[in-house]
Formats: structure tokens, C-alpha cells, sequence
């Protein structure tokens, strides 16, 4: 229908004219704006599928796409940055897990290590005292018995030992001791399975000795002190110096003769007194290792 104003011109062939919203705008038909998109995506559809094409049948746009991925690649790393992120902390946590785990595992494994080791050091020092008893055997006429250190008399003012064997296996009361560097001490009692050994260095102990250097014969007497013997009634005279080594005399029919008793340590000597003031160390170990040996005598009786 035909329109006509004087102020303005309004196209009266428009089949759907503009309208004004309250604010005088003008307000685009709902058709005409789906036509538009419409037409932009199919247009952008025909160019993507000529571009496709002409990729796919020509190296035209290789130089294109090299610059084009230069480009996405920051927006690929971006898209990706969570999951990197969610990634690295479940590493993260997942290492620091297992670290504890393997620590703990570790721990208890060294435990189990150092306990074998120590396992094995005593096993190692069995094995060389078992070999020392071995070549100290071997030097003595007299047969031996070995036998194993398991007590140690709790009373300080006593130097005794009990060792695990007894009336079964034929030790008897007297039966000289050694380990394998000397003289430990004797048999005092003996039950079927276990033996009570007075040591050398007991302070009721007595032992004939004599000088390895000269011949020197003396007595040897416990102190009650591991580590000491004294010699008793040593003249000013005598002819004994610090380093001699004591061995003992078989005089007292209780040891053997010829077995390492002590080494002399002091030697003191005063003009105002009859006897010399010596004292020497036992060369066996009394207090350390458990092997030791029981010398079989001709004579098996007590004195």
C-alpha cells in the first residue's frame, strides 16, 4: 500500500518495514539476520573446502600452514597447560610417596643388612680363633678339647669362668686351659655339662714360672685384677726385665711345661726392701672370645 509523509520517506514496497523500540533504535527482522548467517557459513564452508582442496593437490599453502602452527602453538600449550599442570603434581605426589615408601623399605632392608653383617663379622672371628686354637694345638704334644666360654662369675672379687664342658666329656677337676695366645687357668669343678675354671689372675691362684729368656724360675700369683699377675718373692737380684715373656715351668705337676703365661710389664727395684716389685700381663685374652681349649694331660687325676 502506498505511504506518503512529508518529514521522511518510507519505502512502501518493503513488505517488512523497521521497527522502533522505545528508545528509537531500529530493530533488524529475525529472517533477514538467519539469511545472513546462513549465507556467511556456507560461504566459509566453499572457502574452507576450496582451501582443503587446493592443500591436498598443491604445496601452495605449506608455507601458509608452517606460519599458521606457528601461531596455534601458543594456544596449544595453553590448552594443554592443566592437564600438564594436574599431571606434574600427581607425579609430584606420587614420587614423594614412593620415596617414603622405598626409604622405609630401604631402612628395613639396611636393618636386616647390617644385623647379617654383624652376623658375619662374629662368624668371621670364630673362624680365625678357631684357626688360632687350631696351630696352637698343633705345637703341643698334649691333645686338647675345645671348649666354649658360657658364664662369667658375677662376684668382682672372684676371677672365674664356666665353659660347656663337663664330667661328659671327661674334664676333670685340674685340667690346665688355654686359648690360643697362653695360659687361661684351671678346672676347680666339673658337673656333667658344664665346668667352673678358676683363672689366672684370681687372687687364690698360684703358678710355678719361669723366664723364656734365662730360665728364671719364680712364682706367678693373681692380683685379683684382669689385666696383672704378680711375681712373688723375686729377689733384687733376679734377672728379669720388662718384656720378658713367662711361661710356665710344669713344676706344680698342674700345667704343662712350655705354655705362654705373661708378659712383664714392671720391674721395680728398692735397695730398702728384700724382693722386687714385678708385675707382668697375661698374654691370653681372659675376657674376650668364647673359645677355648682343655688340655688332655697323661695324668687325668687331680693333685
Amino acid at each position: 500500500m502506498p505511504c506518503v509523509r512529508a518529514s521522511s520517506y518510507i519505502n512502501c514496497f518493503d513488505i517488512y518495514p523497521k521497527r522502533l523500540d522505545g528508545s528509537g533504535a531500529s530493530i533488524n527482522p529475525i529472517f533477514r539476520k538467519s539469511q545472513s548467517i546462513w549465507a556467511s557459513f556456507t560461504l566459509l564452508a566453499l572457502v574452507s573446502l576450496l582451501l582443503m582442496f587446493v592443500d591436498h593437490r598443491f604445496d601452495y599453502l605449506k608455507q601458509v600452514r608452517s606460519y599458521l602452527s606457528l601461531v596455534v602453538t601458543p594456544i596449544h600449550w595453553l590448552a594443554d597447560m592443566p592437564a600438564r599442570v594436574f599431571f606434574l603434581i600427581n607425579d609430584t605426589v606420587s614420587s614423594h610417596t614412593d620415596l617414603i615408601e622405598d626409604n622405609a623399605r630401604l631402612s628395613a632392608r639396611n636393618l636386616i643388612l647390617e644385623q647379617k653383617l654383624q652376623k658375619y663379622a662374629a662368624l668371621m672371628a670364630q673362624n680365625v680363633r678357631l684357626r688360632e686354637l687350631l696351630n696352637s694345638s698343633r705345637i703341643t704334644e698334649e691333645r686338647v678339647l675345645v671348649a666354649e666360654l658360657i658364664g662369667i662369675d658375677p662376684d668382682p672379687r672372684l676371677q672365674q669362668i664356666i665353659i660347656n664342658k663337663g664330667s661328659l666329656n671327661d674334664v676333670y677337676v685340674g685340667q690346665p686351659l688355654l686359648d690360643a695366645y697362653g695360659v687361661m687357668g684351671q678346672v676347680i669343678s666339673v658337673s656333667p655339662f658344664s665346668s667352673r675354671v678358676l683363672l689366672i689372675t684370681d687372687s687364690n691362684h698360684r703358678m710355678p714360672v719361669q723366664v723364656n729368656r734365662n730360665g728364671y724360675r719364680v712364682i706367678a700369683s693373681g692380683t685379683g685384677n684382669s689385666d696383672s699377675l704378680e711375681i712373688l718373692h723375686a729377689p733384687d737380684t733376679a734377672d728379669i726385665k720388662e718384656g720378658d715373656l713367662l711361661m710356665s715351668s710344669g713344676m706344680g705337676q698342674r700345667y704343662p711345661v712350655g705354655y705362654p703365661v705373661a708378659m712383664v710389664t714392671e720391674v721395680a727395684r728398692d735397695t730398702g726392701r728384700p724382693f722386687s716389685h714385678i708385675i707382668a700381663k697375661p698374654v691370653a685374652q681372659l675376657h674376650q672370645g668364647r673359645l677355648v681349649m682343655l688340655v688332655i694331660t697323661k695324668s687325668t687325676g687331680s693333685d
